[in-house]
C-alpha cells in the first residue's frame, strides 16, 4: 500500500485510482497468487517423503518448487498491496487476508535465504522444513480469505449438503400492490424493513462492516444515503435516475451488475427497491426496531396446559402429545427396565449400573419404581456432582490446566462449581454468583488474560460480554464485538455498552480492530430489564447486572437453561443450536411453559432433570439419526430421545469400572473429599471429570475449554478410532484388566457371563458364548481376555445410550 503514496504514481490525472500500470499489476494478483499456493503446498507434500533422508532423489524437484513458490509469494504480496491500494476495498476480511499474505511472503523471503545453498547445514534443515510448511499453510489460508473476498464468506460452505436448508429466508413479506397511495407511518416502517432484508440477504457480503467494497455500506441508514466512492446510489422519488436500480436490473454478464457474484436479485426484490425509492426512500426511526431476523420474545409466557390423558399426566407428555397430534406422529413404545435403568444411570450420575442393581430394579414390584429409583439417583450428591461437573465445565470454560493458569491470567472455579452442583444451588443464585462473583467464582467473567497484544474483541471485558451472552442468554455477540452483526440486529455499540459493565474504566469502541475514538456507553442488552449506573464502580455495576438478569421478567434466560438441560437428556434441544435462542423451537408452548414452571418452582435444576427423566417421552424408544446435520434441519420433527454416543467421560469411567483405572493419581486435579470431608470416594478409580485433559479424552471429544463449549459431536471420528485401536492408555488398562478378570474368574464360561452382565447388563447369547469358549478354551489367558474386553468396549451396544 505504501507504493500508492508516491506522487509520481498518479500520472493519469485521477488521484483516486492511481497510476494505470500499478492498477494493472494489482489486478494480476488473483492470477499470480495461485502459483505460491500450488507450488509451496506441493513442495511441502513432497518434503514429507524426505524425512528419513534429506538427500532424497526428490530433493532437486522440491528445491525448484520451493524457490519458485517463494519468489511468486513475494510477487503476489506486492501485487496484492497494489490491488488493495487502488481498488477501494476495505474491511476485516481484507485485513486478515492481507496480513496472512504479508507474513507468508516474509517467511518466503527467509526460505529463499536458506535455499541459497544447495547443501544446508544439518541444524538448518528443521528450520527450512518448518518455514516451508508454515509458508505453504499461510498462502493456503491467505487464498481462502481471498476467495471469501471475491466470492463471499460462505463460498466454501454454501455447497455442502447440510447447507441446503439454511438459505436466507424470503425477504419479501408484503403485498407491493397495497402501496399504491400515500404511505401511512406503519407502511413506511414495513416497506423500509423489507428493504433492509433485501440488503442483508443480498448485499452485506460486500457492503457491510465486515467488508466494504467501493466505500459503500448498506447495513445502516446513514451509510445507505451517503453512497459510495462514486457518490449517492439513489435519488429519492426517482428510481430511473438511481444507480442502485440500474445496477440490480442489469443482465448477469454485464460488468456493472450487482450483486456481481452469486444470485441476482429476484424480480420481486427489484420491484420492492424500485417502489421504495419511488415513494421517497422512507427510512423512519422505527425501522431500527423492526428486525429482519427472527427475534425471540424476552418476556416469560405460560400457556395453558393441554388436558391430561391416562399415562400422559406429566406436563411434558401433555405438550408432546399435542405436538404429535398436530404433526400426525405416533408415540413409540416405552423401553424395558434394563434400557431405562442404564439410561438414567448414565444421564444422571454418568456410571453404569451393576447387574445386582438391575436385578433389584427388575424385581421391585412398586409400580412407581422408575420414579423412586430416579429420585434416589438424584440424591447421590457426589456421583451426581462429578457427572454434571463435565457439563458445567464445558459451559463455563472451566478447566484444571491450560492457557492462563501458569501466568495467573485465568482463575479456576472448580471448588465453587462442585459445591454449587452438589448442593443443588438455585439457578438464579448460581448465575448471580457468576456475574457478581465471589473470589471463588470470578473465573467465568474474568476469562483468560492473554499475554501480548490481543484483538479488541478478546479483551477480558468483551470476553465476559460474549460468554454471558452465549451461556446464560443463548445469544451470539461475537460478530457484533468487531462490527455490526450481519447475522442479527446486534450492533457494535450495543456489545461495547454491555462489555462496559464488566470494565473498571470506560472502553473505547474499536471497529474491526481500529479504534473509533468513541467511548462506549454502559447498558444492559435489553433496557426493559432495567438500567445500569454508568458512574458506579465495577462491583456495583456487576451487582446491578446480576439482579436485573435473573429477574423472572427475563424469560430468555430461563428458556435458555431449560433448553440446555433438555438437550443434555434428550440429545437435541427444543431450540437448536442451543446458543441461538432466537431460532424457532419445535414447540414454543413446551419451551415457554417449562421456563416459567422452572422459575415458579425455585429455579431447581434437579427438579427439572427429574421432570424430564420421569416423562413418558424420555422413557420411550430412542430415535436413530442418520446424520447430525438432520438435527439442525428446518423441517426437523421431534419424535423422542435421540440415540447418542457415550461422552469421553462416560466411556472412560465405564472402562475404569470394568477393566482397570485409566488415570493415575498425578492426573487428578480435583478431589471432592478434600473440599467436602463427607464426600468420600465411592469408586476405586478417579473419574474422568476430575482429571486434566489428555490425548485420550481429547480423541473422545472432550473440548479445549479456552472457549465456551455448549455441544459435543456424538459422531465417531478417525482420531477416536485410532486411539481406541492403538492408544497406549487404553491398552495398559486392558492389560491389567485382562489379568484381573482371569484371577477372579478362571473358568471361561463364568468369565464370559459375568463380563456380559457387567458391561451390557444381559447374558451372552448362545452364539456369543460359543465364540468366547472357542477363543478362550476351558481356561482363559489374560491376553485373550484383554482382546475380549476391547471387543466388548467397541460394541455399539456398549458405546451408545439407547
Amino acid at each position: 500500500m505504501f507504493l500508492g503514496s508516491f506522487p509520481l504514481l498518479a500520472q493519469d490525472g485521477n488521484s483516486d485510482s492511481g497510476f494505470w500500470l500499478w492498477q494493472l499489476f494489482g489486478r494480476l494478483h488473483p492470477m499470480v497468487v495461485h502459483f505460491p499456493i500450488s507450488l509451496l503446498i506441493f513442495a511441502g507434500f513432497l518434503e514429507l517423503f524426505t524425512f528419513k533422508n534429506f538427500k532424497h532423489p526428490l530433493r532437486p524437484g522440491i528445491r525448484i518448487l520451493a524457490l519458485a513458490g517463494a519468489v511468486s509469494a513475494v510477487i503476489s504480496a506486492v501485487f496484492g498491496l497494489l490491488l488493495a491500494s487502488n481498488e477501494g476495498v476495505t474491511g476485516q476480511i481484507l485485513d486478515i487476508h492481507q496480513w496472512i499474505g504479508i507474513t507468508s511472503a516474509g517467511l518466503s523471503l527467509v526460505l529463499l535465504f536458506l535455499l541459497r545453498k544447495r547443501k544446508p547445514k544439518t541444524k538448518a534443515i528443521p528450520i527450512y522444513r518448518t518455514l516451508l510448511f508454515v509458508s505453504g499453510i499461510g498462502v493456503g489460508l491467505a487464498g481462502h480469505f481471498g476467495a471469501s473476498l471475491t466470492h463471499g464468506e460462505d463460498f466454501l460452505t454454501e455447497v455442502l449438503p447440510w447447507q441446503e436448508n439454511v438459505d436466507s429466508p424470503e425477504s419479501i413479506t408484503i403485498d407491493l400492490a397495497a402501496f399504491t397511495s400515500d404511505l401511512s407511518p406503519d407502511q413506511e416502517v414495513l416497506l423500509a424493513t423489507n428493504v433492509r432484508s433485501v440488503f442483508a440477504h443480498n448485499c452485506y457480503k460486500c457492503h457491510s462492516g465486515s467488508k466494504i467494497e467501493g466505500e459503500l455500506r448498506l447495513d445502516e441508514k446513514e451509510f445507505v444515503f451517503a453512497g459510495g466512492e462514486d457518490g449517492p446510489i439513489l435519488v429519492a422519488g426517482k428510481p430511473g435516475e438511481s444507480e442502485i436500480i440500474r445496477r440490480i436490473s442489469l443482465g448477469k454478464n454485464h460488468d456493472d451488475v450487482m450483486p456481481s457474484k452469486g444470485k441476482l436479485l429476484s424480480k420481486d426484490e427489484i420491484k420492492l427497491l424500485t417502489l421504495w425509492i419511488e415513494k421517497g426512500a422512507p427510512w423512519p426511526d422505527g425501522v431500527a426496531q423492526q428486525s429482519i431476523y427472527r427475534v425471540a420474545a424476552l418476556a416469560p409466557r405460560k400457556p395453558n396446559l393441554p388436558p391430561a390423558k391416562p399415562g400422559l399426566e406429566n406436563p411434558i407428555d401433555r405438550w408432546v402429545d399435542q405436538y404429535f397430534q398436530q404433526n400426525e406422529l405416533d408415540w413409540s413404545e416405552v423401553v424395558d427396565d434394563r434400557t431405562y435403568l442404564r439410561r438414567i444411570y448414565l444421564d444422571v450420575i454418568g456410571l453404569l449400573p451393576s447387574p445386582e442393581e438391575l436385578g433389584a430394579f427388575e424385581s421391585d414390584p412398586n409400580p412407581e419404581k422408575r420414579v423412586i429409583w430416579l429420585q434416589n439417583l438424584l440424591e447421590r450428591k457426589d456421583d451426581f456432582a462429578q457427572h454434571w461437573l463435565t457439563f458445567w465445565n464445558d459451559l463455563l470454560r472451566n478447566d484444571y490446566t491450560g492457557t492462563g493458569y501458569i501466568t495467573k491470567g485465568r482463575f479456576a472455579i472448580t471448588d465453587w462449581l462442585y459445591t454449587s452442583i452438589r448442593d443443588n444451588k438455585p439457578y438464579d443464585q448460581l448465575v448471580k454468583e457468576l456475574i457478581n462473583p465471589t473470589e471463588k467464582s470470578k473465573g467465568f467473567i474474568e476469562g483468560i488474560r492473554w499475554r501480548g497484544t490481543v484483538n479488541a474483541s478478546q479483551q477480558v471485558e468483551m470476553q465476559a460480554a460474549q460468554n454471558v451472552g452465549q451461556v446464560i442468554l443463548g445469544l451470539n455477540l461475537k460478530c457484533a464485538s468487531c462490527h455490526d452483526s450481519f447475522i442479527s440486529d446486534w450492533k457494535l455499540e450495543q456489545s461495547y455498552a454491555f462489555a462496559n459493565i464488566f470494565a473498571d474504566s470506560t472502553l473505547e469502541v474499536s471497529r474491526c480492530e481500529q479504534p473509533t475514538g468513541k467511548m462506549a456507553k454502559t447498558k444492559i442488552l435489553w433496557e426493559e430489564l432495567g438500567n445500569i449506573d454508568s458512574a458506579a464502580s465495577r462491583a456495583e455495576k456487576l451487582r446491578q447486572l446480576a439482579d436485573q438478569l435473573v429477574q423472572p421478567a427475563n424469560g430468555r434466560m430461563y428458556r435458555t437453561v431449560v433448553n440446555r438441560i433438555w438437550k443434555q437428556l434428550m440429545g437435541r434441544g427444543i431450540v437448536e443450536p442451543a446458543d441461538e435462542m432466537d431460532n424457532a423451537p419445535w414447540s414454543q408452548d413446551l419451551l415457554d411453559w417449562l421456563a416459567v414452571d422452572f422459575v415458579e418452582n425455585g429455579y431447581d435444576l434437579k427438579r427439572l432433570i427429574f421432570q424430564i427423566a420421569s416423562s413418558r417421552i424420555y422413557q420411550s424408544q430412542s430415535i436413530a439419526i442418520a446424520s447430525p446435520e438432520l438435527l439442525l434441519a428446518e423441517n426437523f420433527k421431534f419424535q423422542g430421545v435421540v440415540r447418542r454416543r457415550l461422552t469421553a467421560e462416560q466411556f472412560s469411567d465405564a472402562v475404569s469400572q470394568l477393566s482397570a483405572p485409566l488415570f493415575d493419581s498425578a492426573e487428578v486435579k480435583f478431589r471432592p473429599y478434600e473440599l467436602i470431608p463427607e464426600a468420600k470416594p465411592s469408586l476405586p478409580f478417579a473419574r474422568a471429570a476430575v482429571v486434566s485433559n489428555n490425548a485420550f479424552l481429547t480423541s473422545l471429544g472432550r473440548p479445549n475449554r479456552e472457549i465456551v463449549s455448549t455441544s459435543r459431536d456424538s459422531q465417531a471420528s478417525l482420531l477416536q478410532a485410532l486411539e481406541l485401536s492403538n492408544g497406549e492408555r487404553l491398552n495398559q488398562s486392558l492389560e491389567i484388566g485382562g489379568k484381573n478378570w482371569v484371577d477372579r474368574y478362571p473358568e471361561s464360561e463364568q468369565l464370559t457371563k459375568e463380563l456380559y452382565a457387567r458391561a451390557l447388563l444381559r447374558a451372552p447369547s448362545d452364539k456369543e458364548l460359543a465364540v468366547a469358549k472357542k477363543a478362550f478354551g476351558e481356561t482363559p489367558d489374560p491376553n485373550e481376555v484383554q482382546d475380549f474386553l476391547w471387543a466388548v468396549f467397541l460394541l455399539p451396544e456398549f458405546q451408545m445410550i439407547y
